[in-house]
């Protein structure tokens, strides 16, 4: 029989704020953590607004030194693991390393190490390219470095799915644990993506929000019919996973059980999803199998604020509960106010459902103001809803046509 799954600590790293109860609170208050961009000048970029983690300062949790050695994702990475594991007030010194594993997603890793160290190279040539700049850039070193500081020596790697890379890290990390090769997983996802050639590139493939630059709080505005693209984010969210048994052999208070994952590919397009939601719906049904479809209350869309996405999504889902049943459940986006976190959306959407079961309320989907007569479902616009959910689900999609869910369960003594 498969171990049983809780969750025992989460770390975010956003916005929005850098634990879990400041930044649920500001989404339930519908508040928005995008802005004018300031980590490049934007002026001539067609989209011009982000999320980004203005106040972060790694110095906070790591040496300054090493700090300057990692990447700001992998910063990012060290940061929401040590929250997690302070909240799930996990001593590594009395666990067994051997049977702790960490998996951290990303979608392209250490990108500003990359522009930089390019103009460097060009500028002044090889020898002055740094020696860090490999280590700094590949994305299974957010997992490396998190497990080198835990003393982790389980199971260890990157997960690179594009904007499903959280949520595929989270899924395998469960595996693992249902097998029982390991007794605690330290998993999510971590993006610092918010840089000059990663908006020239997005922007040029005309996916992000143009036409708020002048209100960028209502630039990320999911199923709204004047939805124009997505706004980038970042920061992380990571999980603390361990098996029931040995969650309550350790007496750590237990958030959330999670009980259910898919994976599936649309094999359709490379950026755009397949238009009858066949792989999401498959991906779903696969998380789903075992689950009164019934108890789901709750589910954290992927609604990227972009056109094809929210329509597509919302085909997939009146698919997989039936058109009567799914418009009983309240959907929203987040990304409406984080933004979207690629490879980390995934890690910071299962720590906003993992609270909105434990409080008992729905954050909302803001700047739903002219709801698209093709995303008809209850998409919990511009105010957060008291309910009691049993199950609530969260899914991502990335690029490739690479699709994931996760399932959560309210964690009842």
């Amino acid at each position: 029989m498969a171990n049983r799954v809780v969750i025992t600590g989460i770390g975010v790293i956003h916005a929005l704020g850098e634990d879990v109860d400041a930044f649920f609170n500001a989404l339930v208050a519908g508040k928005s953590g995008v802005g004018r961009v300031t980590h490049f000048d934007p002026a001539n970029y067609t989209s011009q607004v982000a999320s980004e983690c203005v106040n972060f300062k790694p110095e906070n949790y790591i040496d300054p030194k090493e700090a300057r050695r990692n990447d700001r994702f992998v910063q990012f990475a060290m940061a929401a693991s040590k929250n997690a594991v302070k909240m799930a007030k996990l001593d590594m010194t009395r666990e067994n390393g051997d049977r702790v594993g960490v998996i951290i997603g990303s979608g392209v890793g250490g990108m500003q190490t990359v522009e930089d160290q390019v103009v460097n190279w060009h500028l002044n040539g090889p020898r002055r390219v740094s020696p860090f700049t490999i280590p700094m850039l590949i994305n299974n070193m957010a997992s490396g470095v998190v497990a080198i500081e835990l003393k982790a020596r389980g199971p260890n790697y990157g997960v690179v799915s594009a904007c499903a890379s959280g949520a595929h890290a989270i899924g395998n990390a469960y595996k693992m644990l249902c097998d029982g090769e390991v007794d605690v997983m330290v998993t999510g996802g971590a993006e610092a993506a918010i840089t000059g050639i990663s908006f020239a590139s997005f922007c040029s493939m005309k996916a992000m929000a143009t036409d708020f630059n002048n209100a960028p709080e209502k630039a990320s505005r999911p199923f709204d019919a004047k939805r124009c693209g997505f706004v980038m984010g970042e920061g992380a969210g990571v999980l603390v996973i361990e098996t029931l048994e040995h969650a309550q052999k350790r007496g750590a208070e237990i958030l959330a059980e999670l009980i259910g994952y898919g994976a599936s590919c649309d094999g359709y397009h490379i950026t755009q999803p397949d238009p009858e939601g066949r792989g999401l719906v498959l991906c779903m049904t696969k998380a789903l199998a075992g689950v009164n479809l019934d108890t789901v209350g709750y589910i954290n869309a992927h609604g990227t604020s972009t056109s094809y996405n929210d329509k597509f999504e919302t085909i997939a889902f009146k698919k997989v509960f039936g058109e009567e049943r799914v418009r009983k459940i309240n959907i929203s986006s987040t990304k409406s106010m984080t933004g979207h976190l690629l490879g980390a959306a995934a890690g910071i959407e299962a720590a906003a459902t993992v609270w909105a079961l434990r409080k008992g309320i729905i954050p909302p989907t803001i700047n739903l103001e002219n709801p698209d007569p093709d995303c008809d479902l209850n998409y919990t616009p511009n105010k957060a809803v008291e309910r009691q959910v049993e199950v609530a689900i969260s899914d991502n999609l990335g690029f490739g046509g690479q699709n994931a869910c996760l399932v959560f369960k309210r964690w009842i003594e």
